[in-house]
């Protein structure tokens, strides 16, 4: 415990970060920052020479922090997994993805602690920011970790600390994002909190790695189950002919009691479609069912199938068929003015559409092109938008609404736009033209 905090006093201690995606690159941006000397570990060679030289991956973290980091020769990026075994801390950024039969997908989780074991060293701290199951830490790592000849809480130090990234968030960063922490002893703690206290403002510690791992799952159930309400709910509202929107900003004007969620295309990003049914799976070992959060998995899951359907209406009702049809789908992006599509409903509303005979095209100003993912490969290359081309497509679909489009400009100029964000409620002429979706 002397040696750990000598060198977090002297800032000495070296950081290691497996995964340079989204929650791994702006964690060692703030270790950086803060004047620690950051590895980055990724399997990925070619994020790794973009990264070493002083371009970033991710639209909100800008080049100059990239940049500023090497400079200062706090952060450095490899993918030569025998550096592990340099560093002090060793904290796993990794996928948790589901099968196709929606149970967790370990092998990343998996894959890095076989990898870390290879070149564990005694004293070390291995953190685990992935979302996942209430004792995985335990369970799945540690028995891994352990071949390595060295015993966890002993010989080597454990702590869960569940990320809570939001990109594109202006409000809360990395750093003011309070973090929390579980240890697999208290020595284990006391050591990873030194640790993060280094670039987090904020540590929230709990009483075990167990009770980490479930809180990440509440904040996403949470979420997930609210947001099944309002999707279910625009469509009761939709048959009635009341505009859910209307309503939702009508009841958040209660001052208490009332917050907020609301409707979308499906739900995205890489937390609330994948990490409640880590729980669901997990509770059934324990012979208990999660019927909220099946239900609303399954309200969110058709909700890309209830799109398509009012696409198709809107369509009808102008004399055309969705077969044949040119579509244009604005935003690719899970959520507004960032470039992540991980689990983006955008893409499965794609895919339905070219199953439905449309011709598709996108555009978003964050996504040029198009990437293969576990499970799309569309093969697309976002669309200049123009008002002419605008006019060319049978229906424009609004599927995310960045804030870089002029919704005016764009029901101006097309034929037809579904709008399933709410994106174009302050536009006032052409109404006609504007179906909610």
């Amino acid at each position: 415990m002397e040696q750990w905090k000598k060198k977090i006093e002297n800032k000495t201690v070296k950081i290691g970060i497996l995964g340079l995606g989204y929650v791994g690159l702006p964690l060692a941006m703030e270790f950086a920052h803060a004047g620690i000397n950051v590895t980055g570990f990724d399997i990925d060679d070619k994020k790794v020479k973009i990264l070493n030289s002083g371009k970033s991956i991710i639209k909100n973290i800008p080049d100059s922090r990239i940049k500023e980091a090497i400079k200062s020769k706090k952060f450095t990026a490899t993918s030569n997994m025998s550096q592990i075994k340099k560093v002090d801390a060793v904290i796993i950024c990794v996928p948790t993805p589901l099968t196709e039969n929606r149970e967790p997908d370990m092998k990343y989780i998996v894959n890095s602690c076989q990898t870390i074991a290879q070149y564990l060293q005694k004293d070390q701290l291995i953190t685990l920011e992935s979302t996942t199951y209430p004792g995985t830490s335990r369970e799945v790592m540690t028995p891994i970790l352990e071949t390595s000849g060295l015993k966890a809480g002993k010989d080597f130090y454990m702590a869960y600390s569940p990320e809570r990234e939001d990109p594109g968030n202006k409000n809360f960063n990395t750093r003011t994002i309070p973090k929390v922490l579980g240890g697999l002893t208290p020595k284990c703690q006391a050591i990873a909190k030194m640790v993060y206290e280094l670039a987090i403002d904020t540590i929230v510690p709990v009483s075990s790695l167990e009770a980490a791992e479930a809180a990440k799952i509440l904040e996403n159930v949470y979420r997930c189950i609210n947001i099944a309400m309002v999707n279910e709910l625009k469509m009761v509202f939709d048959r009635m002919g009341i505009d859910v929107w209307e309503v939702i900003h009508a009841a958040s004007t209660k001052p208490f009691g009332f917050n907020a969620f609301y409707p979308g295309p499906g739900l995205g990003g890489h937390c609330i479609p994948i990490d409640p049914f880590y729980l669901t799976w997990k509770a059934r070992q324990y012979g208990m069912p999660t019927r909220f959060i099946e239900l609303a998995g399954e309200i969110n899951t058709d909700m890309p199938h209830y799109v398509i359907t009012r696409t198709m209406d809107a369509l009808n009702e102008h004399k055309k068929s969705l077969k044949g049809s040119k579509v244009l789908v604005l935003g690719l992006a899970y959520k507004p003015d960032i470039d992540d599509v991980r689990e983006s409903p955008s893409l499965e509303l794609i895919e339905l559409l070219r199953e439905k005979g449309a011709q598709v095209d996108y555009n978003d100003p964050y996504i040029p092109v198009t990437h293969k993912q576990r499970k799309y490969n569309l093969m697309m290359k976002s669309k200049k938008l123009t008002s002419a081309m605008l006019k060319k497509y049978d229906v424009v679909l609004i599927a995310t609404n960045h804030s870089d489009y002029d919704y005016k400009w764009i029901v101006k100029n097309a034929k037809l736009v579904v709008d399933t964000r709410n994106a174009t409620s302050q536009v006032k002429v052409g109404r006609g033209k504007i179906v909610k979706a």
